[in-house]
């Protein structure tokens, strides 16, 4: 009779996030590489599009991040979509209101994303935790009391 045993037994770490000069290299590149993409399939003219693209790119690279990592995060997708997605392209500006309100998305959709990795990290921890608990032994009552 062949009896079928999982391999992974015992719990499975939780996953570290990726070092925060790394993913600011991956920022840069990734930025850079939308930007000019978006400049040659629409024109330079979009800064809502380049604005919400590059909020989705700072989600997902904190979904792999510190929290610490996405001050830097949201001010390297700013460079990029001030610098280059608006023209004059090549030259940063700082328009009050704007800038701030870009800023303040590119930061939180960075913040939000590290915060959804680090709720289902803990999610998935603690179903394998509860998991290896027997109904039986999570109706009985603690020792101390």
């Amino acid at each position: 009779m062949i009896e079928w045993v999982s391999l992974r037994t015992g719990a499975r770490p939780v996953p570290k996030p990726v070092a925060t000069p790394l993913v600011w290299a991956a920022t840069s590149g990734s930025a850079l590489l939308l930007v000019a993409v978006l400049n040659t399939l629409i024109g330079p003219g979009r800064p809502s599009l380049a604005l919400t693209v590059l909020s989705l790119l700072a989600a997902l690279l904190g979904l792999r991040a510190h929290f610490a990592a996405a001050p830097g995060t949201a001010v390297l997708c700013w460079l990029f979509l001030n610098g280059f997605a608006i023209p004059p392209a090549g030259t940063l500006t700082w328009a009050g209101h704007r800038d701030t309100l870009w800023l303040t998305c590119l930061l939180t959709a960075a913040l939000l994303g590290t915060t959804m990795a680090r709720l289902r990290n803990a999610h998935a921890a603690y179903r394998r935790v509860t998991a290896g608990i027997t109904p039986a032994a999570a109706d009985q009552e603690p020792r101390g009391r």
